[in-house]
């Protein structure tokens, strides 16, 4: 896969373009290209640490959304089995934005559902960068129906920009289908965990969002709209998308601290495209600590402590 870098990263570029060049070219036993390799991998330790040291909520806006950061269908391959996908609405058509399926999580039979935007550009476009119709969202309640009937946990992605605003999904009922879908995930007797793995988009998120453990990633953001789209509405500038970042509060810091999410799966240094391996070890972990503690509860508990949940998010005064 080749590597993309942000602004922000830029300064890593030569350095791991070089790196890569000598390891791939030459023999590293060879005392001068040794000694190079060295220096290099010190630059780069140093040039990480001023980079990713103190990120800003904008620049964590940007790594959620990172071409090469793992996404849906990737954590399902590498932390399942026996994946077995579903395709299809019953209604209208398949929609390949929406991952959903049945698989094994150490040892466990479980659901698994997800928006999925894709690796590559023609990837990118076919699943449409993501962002679900009207049927993606019925898939995933089809998918929900039959987990719930055969006492299957389910595990939800989180990753899209948002619900897809077209003119189609709108007058197949794109509004009436994820209320549906938040609706129904209310009434669920089976565990379910979601975490955000990437962008977490308006209603688009919450359809598949309504989890008894809400997980997101350490880069990852979760908001009612993009800051860029919220910068265009507040002020008619969209390039004022890092100031709304500050105001919206979206990055997995700010909504752990306002009690939203429960935790915060931590990434690699830099962020979940610079180690997949490592990435999807602590994503397992903390899906699996989770699961263990919820499969200790029964149907009824399950949605009164979902219910509940979602009743104590944010503060309110009556005046």
């Amino acid at each position: 896969m080749k590597r993309y870098y942000l602004d922000f990263e830029k300064k890593l570029e030569p350095l791991e373009r070089r790196i890569e060049e000598i390891r791939k070219f030459h023999d590293v036993r060879d005392a001068h290209y040794a000694k190079e390799l060295d220096g290099l991998l010190k630059k780069v330790s140093k040039a990480e640490k001023d980079i990713y040291g103190n990120l800003s909520n904008w620049q964590r806006c940007q790594l959620s959304r990172h071409l090469n950061r793992p996404h849906t269908l990737d954590y399902i391959q590498n932390l399942c089995t026996d994946f077995i996908e579903i395709h299809g609405d019953r209604r209208f058509r398949d929609d390949p934005a929406v991952i959903a399926g049945f698989a094994r999580f150490n040892g466990i039979s479980v659901a698994v559902v997800g928006q999925q935007k894709g690796n590559t550009l023609s990837d990118m476009a076919a699943r449409n960068f993501g962002m679900a119709n009207p049927e993606g969202y019925r898939k995933s309640m089809r998918l929900m129906e039959l987990a719930d009937r055969w006492c299957k946990p389910l595990i939800t992605f989180i990753d899209t920009p948002g619900a897809f605003p077209g003119v189609g999904a709108e007058e197949r009922g794109q509004a009436e289908t994820i209320a549906s879908s938040i609706e129904y995930m209310f009434s669920l007797s089976i565990p379910v965990i979601s975490i955000v793995i990437g962008e977490g988009g308006s209603g688009g998120a919450l359809a598949i969002g309504v989890g008894n453990r809400i997980l997101m990633m350490e880069n990852a953001i979760y908001s009612v709209i993009s800051p860029e789209g919220c910068a265009a509405i507040l002020w008619r500038d969209g390039s004022k998308g890092p100031l709304a970042a500050d105001t919206l509060k979206p990055t997995a810091q700010d909504l752990y601290a306002l009690k939203v999410i429960d935790e915060i799966a931590p990434e690699p240094f830099g962020g979940a495209h610079r180690d997949w391996a490592a990435t999807f070890e602590a994503v397992s972990s903390v899906i699996a600590k989770h699961l263990k503690d919820l499969q200790q509860m029964c149907g009824e508990d399950l949605k009164t402590q979902r219910y509940e949940k979602f009743r104590k998010m944010g503060i309110f005064e009556e005046r």
